[in-house]
């Protein structure tokens, strides 16, 4: 697949790499020219970008609505209090929707997080956040939007 060509010193060798990129080899065997290693620096750089844009890709959700920051997994032994009772203003236009207040977790305590409206997205629907408990522990479970 590599193609030599004339070089203007004595001794070195200009080759096209498999990935394309032009780069200076000596003649010596076993040895790496300052172009070498400077050629397989760019395709250690570029395999490292395209793996760490598959791995995000990866790490998002199947639904495809959620960062790729990881959510904290919330495991505590103390049982979230009882749901608030909360006023539910004016709906802002009929594409809104309540989302109920729930109890969150801020690494001490529960604390409570109020309700709020939010837009319809067409072809999702909104999953509330909730707490799933039993045998002295419960888990978190955050809402949010996911496909339908």
């Amino acid at each position: 697949m590599d193609r030599t060509l004339a070089a203007p010193n004595p001794g070195i060798e200009l080759a096209d790499s498999v990935l394309g990129w032009a780069m200076f080899s000596p003649a010596a065997e076993g040895e790496l020219s300052m172009f070498q290693s400077l050629q397989h620096n760019r395709g250690l750089a570029k395999w490292l970008s395209v793996s760490v844009v598959a791995g995000a890709c990866l790490i998002a959700s199947p639904q495809g609505v959620r960062t790729a920051s990881a959510e904290p997994v919330v495991d505590v032994r103390i049982a979230p209090p009882a749901a608030r009772v909360e006023v539910v203003p004016v709906r802002p236009s009929p594409h809104h929707f309540w989302v109920h207040g729930y109890w969150g977790w801020n690494g001490r305590a529960h604390v409570w997080v109020p309700g709020r409206y939010e837009v319809e997205r067409h072809g999702y629907a909104y999953r509330e956040s909730r707490w799933e408990g039993g045998r002295g522990h419960w888990h978190f479970r955050e809402g949010g939007w996911y496909r339908r």
